[in-house]
């Protein structure tokens, strides 16, 4: 059935019914009125309620989370749209404020601090006039229509998370299909490097997915740096992963074939394209232990 309504709560918003409507605006490009759901609005498959109505029932596009048990899971209403979608658990995987976002609003600021080992004050510290802006201004209105800017901006937070899920998870897939692990001897332990080859599948963002590839596979552990094209030019961009100490790309600044190494040694950009060569930069820009 084509939805033709969205309906969420008066008075004030929160994180997730305003990312459970953005996305919800975005795929169907409905109004949105933030008033009390009636009966009827509870029974018609044609408008979704948000975060209000104490019934979760995603066949008739009902998604609150309030009657919930108290030792329920921390599911919020954006945790119920994003599971209508098919994309909750990458997006759980992939987006690390989803689970923050569901502690907040499931068990408050206090536990959430907790399980987060932050101080309380950070939230505050951490908040974003962005946030505070557009979160004030959708409390504010009854009701959005598709041509008013917010409902707009909406529509763009929306479409950005679903196209972020999905393409990272099609990203996900090709780099286990097309990426190599390269070990490169060293005088003490290897260095372990994800090499990812030129492709106009992956040209216009190569790096793209990498880390993201890596915790996925669970070798956060093993990877010391990543080899991917370079945006820039026809050559590779050299990387440390997580900014691991054994290697320094400013020691191959002057080597043939090195475009630029940056000073503090994190990224070096290289013309060289052959394998071999670029084993042989990884193997120069390795840290020697300390005797």
């Amino acid at each position: 059935m084509t939805i033709q309504l969205i309906v969420t709560h008066p008075g004030g918003a929160h994180k997730d019914d305003f990312l459970a409507c953005s996305l919800l605006a975005h795929l169907h490009g409905v109004p949105i009125e933030r008033r009390e759901p009636t009966d009827d609005d509870l029974k018609d498959a044609a408008i979704c309620v948000v975060d209000v109505g104490g019934v979760h029932d995603a066949e008739i596009g009902n998604f609150d989370h309030h009657q919930f048990p108290r030792d329920a899971p921390p599911l919020c209403a954006l945790s119920l749209v994003l599971k209508d979608l098919g994309i909750y658990e990458d997006a759980l995987a992939f987006c690390a404020w989803l689970r923050p976002a569901e502690w907040l609003d499931t068990l408050g600021p206090n536990e959430t601090a907790k399980l987060m080992e932050i101080p309380r004050s950070a939230f505050s510290a951490l908040n974003s006039p962005i946030d505070i802006t557009l979160l004030n201004r959708f409390a504010s209105s009854s009701e959005l229509v598709p041509d008013s800017p917010l409902y707009q901006v909406m529509c763009m937070v929306g479409e950005d998370i679903v196209n972020y899920v999905r393409s990272l998870r099609e990203r996900l897939d090709y780099l286990e299909q097309h990426s190599e692990t390269w070990t490169i001897e060293t005088d003490g332990d290897p260095i372990e490097a994800i090499f990812l080859e030129q492709s106009d599948v992956i040209a216009d963002d190569p790096s793209f997915g990498l880390n993201a590839f890596i915790t996925d596979q669970a070798i956060e552990d093993q990877v010391h740096a990543l080899v991917y094209p370079d945006r820039r030019g026809s050559g590779y961009g050299l990387t440390r992963y997580e900014d691991c100490a054994r290697l320094d790309f400013s020691k191959i600044e002057d080597c043939n074939g090195v475009r630029f190494a940056h000073k503090r040694g994190f990224v070096a950009k290289v013309e060289v394209t052959d394998p071999k060569k670029l084993k042989e930069l990884l193997k120069l820009a390795v840290v020697k232990a300390s005797p």
